[in-house]
């Protein structure tokens, strides 16, 4: 049976059969269609995901922080691994805090005046270690308002404030390490001491020179100062290292330390200091030299103000407690305003042991017998002639020395800028021809050798052969000569052949001995123009020598010192009750020599330093060509030298010793002898040590003889004369 229709035939050979639709469950529909989406999303996603160009910029940025990120804070953690290291080995340097408080390296002089008040240091003070516990508040708020706001909160270093003085800096037009610094308290300690460098006088020129390098900013220094102040701030409590800053910190005028600026400026302890000195105080730190209130009051106080307005703004202080210390302001004390005996403290330097002055090691109190007061008196005298009798512009220099009769300095002035410490000093450095002032030696040696006053010497044309210079031919002043004249007159009228020709008389010899009896020390000139004082001399030798006339004969040490201890000892080191030495002339040479002396001034070349009250003894000077000016004197209480002329030697222009000299001299023993009562010089009266005058010789007629008695004849009355002429039964 055949079939029928395709569906019953089989397919061909290579025809492909029908097949049914597959049937889809209604999962896999549904599965299907959630599939395409997804594939579709992953296409587009991954189309997004192919960088552009700026897709490529940003990887490349992110790749470049990721590596400075990661090189910084490895770095930062190298840093810091070093920064503790080094803050670990200053740790182990660092010492106790009592052995770092004062570390000067030579010591100080303080001078006492005669009433035992100090007007004088020399060195750098230190008053004893301080603590915040032992200062006024006012003081440690000062400084900590000043210096370090943030003192007690941060670990030693301050990026705000170092940030903050760099850009100060750098808008000031400097660079960014110079000027603001920006330092904690705790790095400027660090700085003042040196980053644990001590001192070695092995390395440094001087101490100075070793603090100008520990105060050096630099780069290098800035790094070294944070690990030290961390070691600090880690072995240090704040208030001890405010007790180092405290104790070390310089405060201008020689002062080490806030107890050394508290004396130095206002005479009492760090401890008693109020609110407006403690801020003068605290405002020296920034420029201790420049703000130090003994150069420039009025500024220091201005500075004050501001650190008191920093005290106010800060809590320190309240609105009326400000108020009230900036109505009354710091002031000086007596002793820091007095500002004289600078070259009387300079001498007394060079007088004592190096070891106990210049080169001391320890704090040394010296007493001496300087007056201020009349140290007042002879500046007052040199600037008050120089402002009325000079003329404006000169730059002659004077200088004036004043003492006692046993050698006591009583004032020094060693040049017309008064003011100066440490310049040279022309009462005791300077050594100059001392012309006629130099006389009065030749007339003492005259007189103790048995002359007196009222012998008779020529005064007339002199030549003297001298060996290598040929003939030499003095002449007096005026030029003229005065023929025979006693001692008297011829030191009066300061004649030059008379004073030669004595000298040449009594020895040339004798003269020298005397001077340097006197305490001349300098090289005296052999030749016969000593008489006139050829030699060169200093002020205060020539003055010291006048001292020995007035005293009746005796040399005298000049000296200014009279007991030396060390701060803290009862017991003096060195002492002195007087200078006087050996003595030189008789009693009776050195009042005959005070008469003639005194004569000098009433009635010869001294007459412009007479004084209304009393009488004055002293002698002129003058050198050839005035290069040299002086005059010398004394009355009953005490002496005093004045030479005048310029350092390059000069010669003044109408200027003798008779002239602006004396009128200084004058005007200084005037001032000094205000409240003096008058006294007489001790010295001859002329009139009762004059000579007897001769009896005239009466002549002896023969008398009639008596009767009876023989008269003896004419060779035996010849005898008879003659043994009475030996015999002196004549007179």
């Amino acid at each position: 049976m055949s079939r029928s229709g395709s569906g019953g035939r089989p397919p061909r050979r290579g025809q492909r059969g029908l097949v049914a639709d597959k049937r889809q469950t209604a999962a896999a529909r549904s599965k299907s269609k959630t599939t395409r989406p997804k594939r579709q999303r992953r296409s587009r996603q991954r189309a997004a995901r192919r960088p552009g160009l700026l897709g490529w910029i940003a990887a490349a940025l992110r790749f470049v922080f990721r590596v400075i990120f990661g090189l910084m804070w490895r770095t930062a953690a190298v840093i810091g691994l070093i920064i503790l290291g080094a803050s670990a080995y200053y740790y182990t340097l660092l010492p106790d805090v009592g052995e770092v408080v004062d570390a000067r390296a030579r010591g100080s002089v303080t001078m006492l005046d005669r009433d035992g008040e100090v007007f004088a240091w020399r060195g750098e003070q230190f008053g004893g270690m301080i603590d915040p516990g032992t200062v006024s508040p006012h003081l440690t708020n000062a400084v900590v308002a000043t210096e370090d706001r943030r003192f007690y909160r941060h670990l030693g270093i301050s990026p705000r404030g170092i940030a903050s003085a760099i850009r100060i800096n750098l808008a000031e037009g400097r660079g960014p390490l110079e000027g603001h610094g920006g330092s904690t308290i705790t790095q400027q300690v660090a700085k003042l001491m040196c980053l644990g460098v001590a001192y070695d006088p092995s390395e440094w020129e001087s101490e100075a020179a070793y603090e100008t390098d520990c105060r050096r900013t630099t780069l290098w220094r800035k790094i070294q100062e944070v690990p030290f102040a961390l070691a600090m701030e880690f072995r240090y409590t704040k208030d001890e290292i405010l007790t180092i800053y405290l104790n070390r910190a310089y405060l201008g005028a020689g002062s080490r330390g806030f107890e050394a600026a508290s004396q130095r400026y206002f005479g009492h302890s760090s401890s008693d200091v109020t609110p407006q000195e403690a801020a003068m105080l605290a405002g020296l730190l920034v420029a201790p030299s420049y703000y130090a209130p003994t150069r420039n009051l009025e500024r220091a106080q201005r500075r004050a103000n501001l650190v008191m307005n920093l005290m106010e703004d800060q809590g320190y202080l309240t609105a009326e407690e400000a108020d009230r210390a900036r109505a009354s302001p710091a002031t000086l004390s007596e002793a820091a305003r007095q500002e004289t005996g600078g070259f009387f403290a300079d001498w007394m330097m060079s007088q004592g042991p190096d070891f106990l002055t210049s080169e001391t090691t320890e704090d040394v109190i010296i007493r001496t017998t300087f007056d201020p007061a009349m140290q007042a008196a002879a500046e007052e005298a040199l600037e008050e002639v120089f402002a009325s009798q000079v003329r404006e512009g000169s730059t002659a220099q004077a200088a004036i020395v004043v003492m006692s009769a046993d050698g006591a300095v009583r004032a020094m002035v060693g040049g017309r800028e008064t003011q100066v410490a440490g310049s040279f000093n022309r009462a005791s450095q300077a050594f100059r021809q001392t012309g006629s002032s130099f006389k009065p030696f030749v007339y003492a040696a005259a007189l103790d050798l048995g002359w007196r006053f009222d012998d008779l010497i020529y005064d007339g044309p002199l030549t003297i052969d001298v060996p290598g210079s040929g003939p030499w031919s003095p002449e007096n002043y005026s030029r003229q000569f005065y023929g025979e004249v006693t001692l008297t007159e011829a030191l009066r009228r300061s004649l030059n052949t008379a004073a030669v020709r004595l000298s040449e008389t009594v020895g040339r010899e004798a003269t020298v001995a005397v001077a340097e009896g006197f305490g001349i020390e300098s090289d005296l000139a052999l030749g016969p123009a000593i008489a006139l004082g050829a030699s060169e001399a200093s002020l205060i030798e020539m003055t010291g020598a006048y001292s020995g006339i007035l005293n009746g004969g005796s040399a005298v040490t000049p000296y200014g010192l009279t007991e030396l201890r060390i701060l803290g000892d009862d017991t003096p080191l060195i002492g002195q009750e007087g200078g006087i030495r050996e003595r030189v002339i008789s009693e009776q040479a050195a009042r005959q020599l005070t008469y003639m002396m005194a004569d000098a001034v009433a009635n010869g070349t001294g007459q412009r330093a007479r004084l209304s009250d009393r009488p004055v003894a002293g002698k002129t000077g003058t050198t050839n060509s005035a290069r040299d000016a002086w005059f010398i004197g004394f009355t009953a209480d005490y002496v005093a030298g004045v030479w005048m002329g310029y350092d390059d030697n000069t010669p003044l222009t109408g200027v003798t010793g008779g002239g602006l000299p004396s009128e200084i001299w004058r005007q200084t023993m005037e001032r000094i002898h205000t409240d003096i009562p008058p006294r007489p010089l001790p010295m001859i009266d002329p009139v009762a040590e004059a000579r007897p005058e001769p009896q005239p010789q009466v002549q002896q007629f023969p008398q009639p003889q008596p009767q009876g008695q023989n008269r003896p004849d004419l060779a035996e009355q010849i005898l008879m004369e003659v043994l009475g002429g030996l015999l002196g039964q004549n007179n």
